[in-house]
């Protein structure tokens, strides 16, 4: 029974997000009522969305935006496509939004959104005009000043700027930092594409000084070879660690004498995929299980369950992707003296770029990669330290500490709204 109840949490994204809240808020000394607050988005949104396909038919598609806590400030948080897109998902993938955006101190709470659809299989008229529903069907809920959208899973800079046109179509004045992730001619941030795969490197590169780990020469594998996976495997290798070990949805490759990342990288598809290319390939399960020095899981969730946990080798994990270990694996790596860095930490990289954009966006100024990059040294290396600190202070391990940060400034603003 014990162990039905664990599978079910390792299933179920939202439930265990709010354990972890509660743990989180029980520590912070808040009341109950608080967690009633912040268990679930404050608003969810369920949108059907005609399409009108190439061939003439019409599809509908369901979508959803959720917005978790606007007491801190308008909600930010990215759009996904992907046919397994859930309510639940999309929910929990909020809360995490809104701590991400605590422990770098944005002055946001955290958002998302999600089409049920499988871009793969649409034009790109299609996906165009699944963008632009999306937006006329959010449109009332969506601003500058009440909820930011992003890229995200299966998006990008052209889909973003899509949705900003049909955004300007309906609300003229203003439209530019409706949404981040926009085309540098559209009022882009320099460093937006990268900047989720750069703040993970730095959170690696700090974990690796805590262990007494040399980056050069560090075996590093890397699970997801899309957007931050495959920047990830460049910032590593450009950082003289061997990248041994890489993976896409379809198989992994594994080198101990490290891969060669750049012939990777030029013969990847749009989705991140390089592996059919290859005859000897392992599976994911195998690949995370590589002997190496630092773990990333950059793809899906519940990668690291109570089942491979106690298999993994790795010195240090570092999650790139959301929520891709499970709560009971936490524990199991923590007991292991395995140095985790959570998903909600070592990924605000790109929330934090994205408050950039939206920055330059309101004040009409906009700055060089190079002070983009140097405002993101500071704000990741700090929240790094801050959580560190207070993981080994508290005795907790570097997830409740997350969270801890993640949830307080959120709970501060709400008690002082007097909502709790």
């Amino acid at each position: 029974m014990a162990e039905n109840n664990q599978q079910a949490e390792q299933l179920d994204v939202l439930a265990s997000t709010q354990s972890v809240i509660k743990q989180a808020l029980d520590k912070l000394g808040y009341p109950e009522e608080m967690y009633e607050l912040m268990k679930e988005p404050i608003r969810m949104l369920t949108v059907r969305i005609p399409v009108r396909m190439d061939d003439g038919s019409t599809r509908i598609f369901t979508g959803y935006r959720a917005q978790h806590n606007d007491s801190v400030g308008p909600t930010k948080g990215g759009v996904r496509f992907h046919p397994n897109v859930t309510e639940k998902e999309v929910k929990a993938l909020s809360i995490w939004m809104s701590l991400k955006a605590g422990i770098v101190d944005l002055p946001y709470g955290g958002g998302k959104g999600g089409i049920v659809c499988d871009p793969r299989e649409m034009s790109f008229r299609e996906l165009e005009r699944v963008s632009r529903g999306y937006v006329r069907a959010i449109s009332q809920i969506v601003g500058p000043t009440k909820d930011i959208p992003a890229p995200d899973v299966f998006t990008n800079s052209q889909i973003m700027a899509w949705m900003l046109d049909e955004y300007s179509r309906i609300r003229e004045f203003d439209s530019p930092g409706f949404i981040t992730g926009k085309p540098l001619v559209l009022g882009g941030s320099h460093g937006r594409e990268s900047a989720t795969a750069k703040g993970v490197t730095i959170c690696i590169r700090e974990a690796a000084k805590k262990k007494g780990i040399d980056l050069d020469g560090a075996r590093v594998v890397i699970q997801g070879f899309g957007n931050a996976g495959s920047f990830l495997a460049k910032f590593m290798h450009d950082a003289g660690a061997l990248v041994v070990g890489i993976s896409d949805a379809y198989g992994g490759l594994y080198d101990p004498e490290g891969l060669d990342i750049d012939y990777l990288l030029d013969r990847r598809d749009s989705f991140g995929t390089v592996t059919k290319l290859f005859r000897e390939t392992i599976s994911n399960e195998e690949l995370l299980e590589l002997d190496c020095d630092i773990l990333v899981p950059a793809a899906i969730e519940n990668q690291i369950t109570e089942r491979n946990a106690h298999n993994i080798k790795a010195s240090i994990v570092v999650e790139a992707a959301n929520g891709p270990t499970s709560m009971t694996a936490t524990r199991i790596l923590s007991e292991r003296d395995i140095l985790l860095v959570p998903d909600v930490l070592a990924s605000a990289g790109g929330v934090t770029v994205s408050y950039f954009e939206w920055v330059q966006n309101n004040q009409g100024y906009y700055w060089t990669e190079e002070e983009v990059e140097g405002k993101l040294e500071n704000v990741m290396v700090g929240s790094f330290e801050n959580i560190y600190n207070l993981a080994r202070t508290r005795k907790v391990d570097m997830r409740l500490a997350a969270y801890m940060v993640g949830v307080r400034k959120m709970a501060e603003a709400s008690r002082f709204r007097g909502w709790v």
